[in-house]
Formats: C-alpha cells, sequence, structure tokens
C-alpha cells in the first residue's frame, strides 16, 4: 500500500512557479512531520529543502530555497503542499516527499534536515527547470 505520494512535478521555464503536492493515504496524516527532500541529477545524497512539524508550528527552508518557495498543510485535507516559485535551472531534481511521526522540525540556528529521520517515503516527481 502507497503511504506516501507526491504530485505537481513537471517542466517549467526559469523564474515560473510549481506547486507540490503530497499526501498520506496510508498513514494518520495529522500526527506525522512531513518533509521534501531532493536529488539533483548525477547526486547520490538527497538534499533536505523543506519541513513543517504535524502542527504547523514549526516550519524550516534551507538557504537554497528561503524566500523563493514556501511549505504548508492542512490536516483537515490531509495534504501538504511546497509553492515553489523564482525557478532556477538549479533547482532541477527529483523531489521527494517524506513523513516521519517522531522527526522534528524547528527553525532555529544549526538544524539540518536529513533523510534518515524519516521513514516513509513517497516515489519521487520529476521537476525539470529550462533556462
Amino acid at each position: 500500500q502507497v503511504k506516501v505520494q507526491e504530485s505537481g512535478g513537471g517542466l517549467v521555464q526559469a523564474g515560473g512557479s510549481l506547486t507540490l503536492s503530497c499526501t498520506t493515504p496510508g498513514l494518520a496524516f495529522e500526527y506525522y512531520a512531513m518533509a521534501w527532500f531532493r536529488q539533483a541529477p548525477g547526486q547520490q545524497q538527497r538534499e533536505g529543502i523543506s519541513c513543517i512539524n504535524f502542527s504547523s508550528s514549526g516550519k524550516w527552508h534551507a538557504d537554497s530555497v528561503k524566500g523563493r518557495f514556501r511549505i504548508s498543510r492542512d490536516n483537515a485535507k490531509g495534504t501538504m503542499v511546497l509553492q515553489m516559485n523564482s525557478l532556477k535551472p538549479s533547482d532541477t531534481a527529483i523531489y521527494f516527499c517524506a513523513a516521519d511521526p517522531q522527526a522534528s522540525c524547528q527553525d532555529y540556528f544549526g538544524f539540518s534536515l536529513l533523510p534518515h529521520e524519516y521513514n516513509y517515503w513517497g516515489q519521487g516527481t520529476q521537476v525539470t527547470v529550462s533556462s
């Protein structure tokens, strides 16, 4: 059974916008911290770019996307959204949604969003930004 599912990827020109969505059909969404990671072409590691805790009281964005991307969630609808604006060719990657009931997400100096803290992953959705 699919537990985490992303949607919304695609091809966009530089400067454009895309919205990614994530649902958790196999999980009790409201109890899970949610996050977005991305894996750029030719890279083995996944970069943590944004997270949100279960109540939305904690949110964090990586410096690489801060001011351009915005994460949000609607527990009543069971959906998390990543609004991506002012996209750059360097944002081209496979974007993964992840969930975990134990992961923390707070915006403080030194916080790191790490893949190993998340146990449930989607299959990924391709985002391609052309120059």
